[in-house]
């Protein structure tokens, strides 16, 4: 067993297998997920597990050079937005309308579904390298 780190296999998996400008996307429950997409589905209850956290947990293991959001998250959930940015520090972070953020899902590495129940909370990582 993993002493620490991400314990979900198939996240650590994927994120493990990622190259430069990959991307991973942390969804809320209803974002809809492209059925040619890898989903992870991590949500166990409303609410459980949170993008927040759960874009911490993801943070923490996989080195981003910027991300993406729905430009629908500055009015619908000003919170998320806050809580995500202050995660994300110094990490650039780009709008675009949602319609579009939900056609960029379909290049991504894997859909990571949270039980997240609050508008707009999905952000698209993208992976950078350590070098």
């Amino acid at each position: 067993m993993r002493k620490s780190g991400l314990l979900n296999p198939e996240l650590a998996r994927v994120i493990t297998a990622m190259g430069h400008t990959d991307t991973l996307v942390v969804a809320d429950a209803g974002l809809p997920i492209p059925e040619s997409v890898e989903r992870i589905d991590l949500a166990l209850l409303p609410g459980v597990p949170g993008f927040i956290q759960t874009t911490q947990a993801i943070l923490a293991e996989l080195q981003v050079e910027s991300a993406l959001v729905a430009e629908e998250i500055k009015a619908k959930n000003p919170k998320a937005l806050a809580g995500l940015s202050k995660l994300l520090g110094n990490i650039p972070l780009a709008f675009v309308p949602h319609e579009e953020f939900k056609a960029l899902t379909r290049d991504a590495a894997c859909v990571a579904r949270t039980g997240e129940c609050s508008p707009y909370a999905n952000v698209i990582l993208v992976a950078g390298v350590i070098f």
